[in-house]
């Protein structure tokens, strides 16, 4: 018994690198900007055979994505470097299937640059999306093919300012010999922590953001920031001894409803810090067509409140269009949605509260807020300290009723948006089980 409670005292303490908790704190919420030839062809994975001469925005404006990033509430923004097709949005020494082939600029134009530059004008922050999967690339599936893939990434480390965010996906398909690439992602990861240590980089395994699980926009009812490390192996900070007991989690993968629990962990080999990242577009596909609509305000909403409230980042699509500007329907979505998250949490009814806190016992706790008078309460959020760790396993809300809660959960983390509809003047918050003590920022109600 000794040994478990050390083990879970352990796991409570597994904390986040600086670029995480800078990440988690000051960017939870950020674009992706798919643009690429299949722009233009209408498909969502290109060929690699496109004729560049297809790509041609006449009308591109870098500063109209910024700005409607801005409204949204979005603080970074990566853009699709080089999609699967292997086409390069900028001046790329190595190959010639990138923008100097194409008529934007008569072949001088660089829309990693001008986006860049549009970022730091906008005071937003820059990333980049460099698919490892190339399907013009005659090297892909080769020995050769990491060497040609890390010059590529050397070129936009170091040629386009301060990157905030580095992103992977998993996608690996046959190369020109029939053969899949071995992806070096130490050799990749290497590179950006020498040219861009304060980057994050997401991935299916880490190191620093790993994959939800889905495109969706779905959330898990407990979603851990700490994990086993057989799931995000690509991250070598492992903070705790092994689980204690003997077992395997060799199938263990983002798709899981369940990743993070006790009962996961305590097969694991050891714990690392890795969050999630929420990835979906505002419309039904990653580029832009035509005929689709954004989806509607309150699903983009509700994603938000499991996302960036429910110990998640959210990285929100906005596909431009052909002649390289976003859809009026798609600026006014992103307004809305800023404009929603601004009233929906404009005025913290807590501050000023009177406010009564006490331990229970070992990983529990219970934390009293009365208000001067009775509100109407929409939302109740939690946050833990998380750079000393996610403590928090389950967790009650009671209102005016102390016998009957008001919302129940699980995880909170970072941040937990609880959603309630209550007219109460005290709202208690009663942690009932933890890795340890739980460490709670002020409770703040709307």
């Amino acid at each position: 018994m000794k040994k478990l409670k050390e083990y879970i005292e352990q796991a409570g303490n597994v904390r986040p690198s600086e670029r995480q908790l800078r990440k988690l704190h000051e960017n939870p919420f950020y674009a992706f900007i798919h643009f690429s030839p299949n722009t233009y062809t209408g498909l969502e994975w290109g060929t690699g055979k496109e004729d560049p001469a297809i790509f041609n925005p006449t009308e591109l404006d870098c500063d109209q994505w910024v700005e409607a990033i801005k409204s949204a509430g979005m603080t970074g923004a990566v853009i699709t470097a080089k999609h699967h097709d292997g086409f390069c949005l900028w001046q790329t020494k190595y190959t010639e299937h990138c923008i100097r082939n194409s008529p934007y600029k008569n072949g001088n134009g660089d829309i990693v640059r001008e986006f860049a530059d549009a970022c730091r004008r906008g005071g937003i922050k820059f990333g980049f999306y460099l698919s490892p999967w190339d399907r013009n690339s005659k090297y892909y599936g080769t020995s050769e093919y990491n060497d040609y893939y890390k010059n590529q990434l050397t070129e936009l480390l170091t040629g386009y300012g301060e990157v905030f965010h580095v992103w992977f996906d998993g996608a690996c398909g046959e190369g020109p010999n029939g053969k899949k690439q071995v992806y070096d992602y130490p050799g990749y990861i290497e590179l950006i922590r020498k040219y861009q240590p304060g980057a994050t980089i997401f991935n299916d395994h880490g190191p620093d953001i790993r994959w939800c699980g889905n495109e969706s926009g779905s959330a898990r009812y407990a979603e851990w920031a700490v994990v086993p490390k057989e799931l995000c192996y690509l991250n070598d900070n492992v903070q705790t001894e092994a689980g204690p007991l003997e077992g395997s989690l060799d199938v263990i993968y983002n798709t899981d409803t369940d990743i993070g629990s006790l009962e996961n962990i305590l097969y694991s080999k050891g714990l690392v810090f890795c969050p999630s990242e929420i990835d979906m577009s505002i419309r039904p596909g990653w580029f832009y067509h035509p005929n689709e609509e954004p989806h509607s305000l309150q699903r983009l909403f509700d994603t938000y409140l499991r996302s960036v409230g429910g110990n998640t980042t959210f990285n929100l699509n906005i596909p431009p269009m052909p002649n390289g500007r976003f859809d009026d329907r798609d600026v006014q979505r992103l307004k809305e949605l800023g404009e929603k998250i601004k009233t929906e949490f404009s005025v913290n009814l807590a501050e000023g509260a009177k406010v009564t806190a006490k331990e229970t016992g070992f990983g529990q706790a219970a934390i009293e807020i009365k208000l001067p008078e009775q509100k109407k309460i929409s939302y109740i959020v939690l946050r833990e300290r998380i750079g000393q760790g996610q403590r928090i396993e389950s967790f009650k809300i009671f209102g005016n009723n102390p016998q009957r809660s008001i919302f129940d959960s699980s995880t909170v983390g970072n941040m937990k948006i609880c959603k309630v509809n209550t007219v109460s003047d005290t709202v208690t918050v009663k942690i009932t089980a933890a890795r340890g003590e739980p460490l709670l920022a002020p409770v703040e109600i709307y």
